[in-house]
C-alpha cells in the first residue's frame, strides 16, 4: 500500500498557471515543476472546447488535477507522463 500511496502523492497537482500558447505550468505535490503542452490534445473531445482561450485560461486545481468549467479535466497521470520538467 505504501507504494501506491507514494505514487498518488507524486501525481497530485497542487497549482497550475496557464500560458497563451496553450501550455500549463504545473506544480505537483512532490515539488516538481513541469510544463504540459495542451496543443496536441485540443482536437479531442471534450478538450476541443479549450481552443476557446478565455475558457482555457480558467484552469484551476481540484481533486489533485487540473480542471476547467464544464466538467473538463485531465488525469494527473497524463499531466505527469506527458509533461517536461522546468
Amino acid at each position: 500500500m505504501n507504494e501506491v500511496g507514494s505514487t498518488e502523492t507524486l501525481l497530485d497537482v497542487v497549482s497550475v498557471v496557464t500560458e497563451q500558447d496553450y501550455a500549463l505550468l504545473i506544480v505537483f505535490k512532490n515539488g516538481q515543476r513541469r510544463r504540459f503542452d495542451m496543443k496536441p490534445l485540443l482536437d479531442k473531445k471534450p478538450l476541443s472546447k479549450l481552443k476557446d482561450m478565455p475558457l482555457f485560461l480558467k484552469a484551476t486545481v481540484a481533486h489533485g488535477t487540473v480542471i476547467w468549467p464544464g466538467n473538463i479535466d485531465i488525469a494527473p497521470e497524463t499531466l505527469w507522463d506527458k509533461s517536461e520538467p522546468i
